[in-house]
């Protein structure tokens, strides 16, 4: 993956969440979970590199935001 830029950790609560996962269906579910509760900017594919297990996805979040309530029947 490409080095970390300093704008997305420029402050408190800003975050880079690099994920390795099997599948490309896992990353991007864990993505989605994430998502549902900060701000994210989320990826809309997955990397694979050559010769490593599995792929990898990167996703950038907002911590500063209010965690979003989950309604009891789901997200």
């Amino acid at each position: 993956m490409e080095p970390i830029n300093e704008v997305h950790v420029a402050e408190p609560g800003l975050a880079v969440i690099d994920v390795a996962a099997a599948d490309a269906a896992t990353a991007l579910a864990l993505q989605e979970v994430l998502a549902a509760q900060w701000a994210t900017a989320t990826a809309d594919h997955v990397t694979h590199e050559p010769g490593e297990p599995g792929v990898r996805l990167r996703c950038y979040l907002d911590l500063r935001q209010p965690l979003r309530p989950v309604s009891p029947s789901g997200p």
